[in-house]
């Protein structure tokens, strides 16, 4: 029989998966309004705006755990939302629909992904991150997002043409007004993400300590998964509609910005010692990032196939770890 407490957080678990549902859906749709709007590709909101916002409960959780001294719940999480969104994420998404990405995607964006895994593993390798490093990797993410941006205004700016005699000049009122309502939707789509994402993690956190889960396993699987799941949201929301951009960039964007933004910000708050468990997620991090970035690259797209693989083996993992032969 069920007592009291499992089944009250079983019931919030089932609502914040709601929320989570409806407030990818405003904040997806609102995101690619305002994409047209001021000329960005959906690829580069993916990758900036998007990810940011999507990437929010990560931010709340690793910092929160720095300032408490829980270094394995801050890189666990970082760690294990990454291999999250690279397998499960991406996986479930390529077995929905092929996902085809572009040149400069892979040739950009997988390069950027991959440097910034190989830069966190050297700097979590020896079990602790500095504020020095902390800040080399904040700087990083700062570095990447600034490219991003300056390349997306450099592209529509040959959009910027003269206008041709006895052309219409477009409202500029009606304008601003659509992008002031599609700014609204935006942050109250993402203010419902980040709000059920926070009861997610906080009851499914709750059910594992029950279960008597460790605190690095704890982190590296239920609180990853769950602050992952705005971008699962999203991007699934985004897939089904066709945005692939969005999706894709909504992926890879948050994994730089967990191994940099994020887990630079929680060092810099408070230097991170972590546990050697540290070692084998990590290890397990670069082999499936490599996956990844060379499955795109070959064929540039990633297949159902390709996808079930990367989604079953995130399966494996966290079955690994909960039985204890990982971590």
């Amino acid at each position: 029989m069920i007592s009291g407490i499992p089944a009250a957080q079983a019931c919030v678990i089932l609502l914040t998966v709601l929320g989570l549902w409806i407030g990818a859906r405003l904040l997806t749709d609102a995101g690619i309004r305002l994409a047209r709007h001021f000329g960005l590709s959906e690829l580069t909101v993916g990758l900036t705006v998007v990810a940011l916002g999507t990437s929010m409960p990560e931010l709340a959780v690793s910092v929160d755990a720095a300032l408490k001294g829980t270094g394995d719940i801050a890189v666990g999480n970082v760690l294990g939302s990454n291999i999250y969104n690279v397998a499960f994420i991406l996986g479930a998404l390529a077995m929905v629909e092929v996902l085809s990405v572009t040149d400069s995607l892979v040739r950009r964006d997988g390069a950027a992904l991959l440097v910034s895994t190989l830069l966190g593993a050297v700097l979590i390798s020896d079990l602790r991150v500095t504020r020095l490093e902390g800040a080399v990797l904040a700087l990083a993410f700062v570095a990447y997002t600034s490219y991003l941006l300056r390349t997306a205004r450099d592209g529509s700016a040959a959009e910027n043409r003269p206008r041709e005699p006895g052309e219409a000049i477009p409202l500029a009122t009606d304008r601003a007004s659509v992008r002031g309502r599609d700014a609204i939707t935006f942050v109250v789509g993402l203010a419902i993400v980040l709000v059920s994402g926070d009861f997610l993690v906080l009851s499914a956190s709750e059910l594992a300590r029950s279960a008597g889960i460790s605190e690095w396993i704890i982190g590296g699987t239920i609180v990853a998964a769950g602050t992952s799941t705005p971008e699962f949201a999203v991007s699934i929301v985004a897939v089904t509609r066709g945005s692939v951009g969005v999706s894709v960039g909504n992926v890879l964007g948050s994994n730089v910005l967990n191994v940099t933004g994020i887990l630079g910000a929680a060092a810099l708050v408070r230097p991170l010692e972590t546990s050697p468990a540290a070692l084998e997620t990590l290890a397990w991090l670069v082999a499936i990032t490599v996956v990844l970035v060379a499955a795109l690259w070959t064929g540039r797209a990633l297949s159902r196939l390709e996808g079930g693989l990367l989604a079953g083996s995130e399966v494996v993992r966290w079955v690994l770890g909960l039985l204890g032969a990982i971590g």
